[in-house]
């Protein structure tokens, strides 16, 4: 199988090769050229044999193949599950038990297995470029820390993350550099662009993308979804649907491949917070970018989504994109008001993040809705314990690796919003 760009200028590739470049030449992002269909008669095994099951397909022309199953068992070693809420119909499929808490731990790990496959033993060392609004530079930190031949330069917007994500940023050291960049994360995001872009640079330093750009965070993101699935259907008979938290796009477009390959998903909901540029143009407007708003749901904090890239390409037009998501915006308010009552009404402790999609929920239940639901809880709730903690009175204790890694020193050098100056930094010393 060949992998396209979504601007439809530069040349298809193999997987391979879109693994390792991160970002298409003309700009755009890789996208599979066609989606396997595949038939899951049972509620099938382990999320990792899930795992495997959906990628083979895209993997069946690579270098990688015979190393699949391998490379699926090191990145889907925690669990995915799906839990019931209070609440006929309603459930909660938990992606925050990896070793940053965070949704993000999965594809990060496969990532960075599959780089390291990929690898010639001789080849220069690779700088993996991340801009991050929370959550995906710590787990692409994570899963990179102190692997022969890479580097990591993670893009952070100063100010506009939680304290515990700021030190899961800065406390790795070693082949691990943060930048706290004066800006917000589309500034971040731009940064990382440009560097990915910058075919001198590449010259000097090999450089690749761990942000949903990247191919290899999109297609492993698919695993949990058809998981979660597959195990509701063989329980319920029925088709689950999915509220979606989301800020660039990168895991509702996961959850809308695993419903073009055949996986028994329903309807796809997206929650936003107060940055509506998705809710307004899903409502009928045109997609119009906005400056960033800084909120208490900070990952989803994006105001030019980069994946809405890759949904455009999936659609004739955006009539027909607009035909198949609802996206909705929870603002500040209601994250509060929401969380404050999760205990109660649904059972859980969310995350800000989570608590949008709760919302969305209770939305759909107080309009007569009876499907089923399964909202995707995105990070786990102690990364955010000085919003959470005073709403639910009471403290909210980190997982084990979360705590860990918040007893190390962290440290994070600024970086103003521009591309020189990140340049500079990237170049060999």
């Amino acid at each position: 199988m060949k992998f396209l760009s979504t601007r439809g200028v530069s040349s298809p590739v193999s997987i391979d090769e879109a693994l390792a470049a991160g970002l298409a030449p003309d700009g755009g992002l890789y996208v599979p050229e066609r989606f396997p269909d595949l038939v899951f008669q049972g509620p099938g095994a382990t999320l990792d044999r899930t795992a495997y099951t959906l990628l083979a397909s895209y993997f069946e022309d690579s270098s990688l193949r015979d190393r699949l199953v391998d490379i699926c068992e090191q990145a889907f070693s925690f669990p995915a599950p799906l839990r019931p809420l209070h609440g006929e119909g309603d459930h909660l499929l938990e992606l925050f038990h990896g070793p940053t808490a965070a949704f993000k731990d999965y594809a990060a790990r496969f990532l960075a297995e599959a780089l390291s496959e990929l690898r010639k033993p001789d080849a220069p060392t690779t700088t993996i470029v991340v801009a991050t609004s929370g959550d995906t530079g710590a787990a692409v930190a994570a899963a990179f820390h102190r692997r022969p031949g890479f580097n990591v330069a993670i893009l952070y917007p100063d100010g506009r993350v939680s304290p515990r994500q700021a030190h899961g940023l800065g406390c790795w050291g070693d082949n691990v550099r943060a930048f706290r960049v004066d800006g917000s994360f589309d500034d971040c995001q731009t940064l990382a662009k440009q560097a990915l872009s910058d075919e001198a640079l590449r010259r000097e330093r090999p450089l690749s993308s761990a942000n949903s750009i990247s191919l290899g965070r999109l297609l492993p993101q698919t695993a949990y979804y058809a998981h979660a699935a597959l195990q509701f259907r063989a329980e319920h008979d029925a088709p689950l649907n999915f509220i979606v938290p989301t800020g660039n796009l990168g895991n509702a477009c996961a959850a809308f491949v695993a419903k073009r390959m055949g996986l028994p998903i329903g309807e796809i909901r997206l929650a936003t917070n107060a940055n509506d540029v998705l809710p307004r143009f899903f409502a009928g407007s045109g997609y119009a970018p906005q400056p960033t708003r800084a909120t208490l749901a900070n990952a989803m904090d994006v105001g030019a989504p980069s994946n809405f890239e890759r949904l455009r390409h999936w659609y004739d037009d955006d009539d027909a994109l607009r035909a198949d998501f609802i996206a909705e915006s929870v603002d500040d308010a209601t994250i509060r008001d929401t969380i404050r009552q999760a205990p109660q009404r649904h059972g859980i402790v969310p995350c800000p993040h989570t608590a949008t999609g709760l919302r969305l929920l209770e939305r759909l239940r107080a309009s007569g809705d009876r499907r089923h639901w399964g909202v995707v809880a995105t990070a786990h709730p102690a990364k955010f314990e000085s919003i959470v903690e005073s709403l639910v009175g009471h403290a909210v204790e980190p997982p084990p690796a979360l705590a860990e890694s918040l007893a190390r020193p962290a440290s994070a050098e600024l970086l103003p919003a521009d591309y020189a100056a990140l340049r500079e930094r990237l170049l060999p010393r």
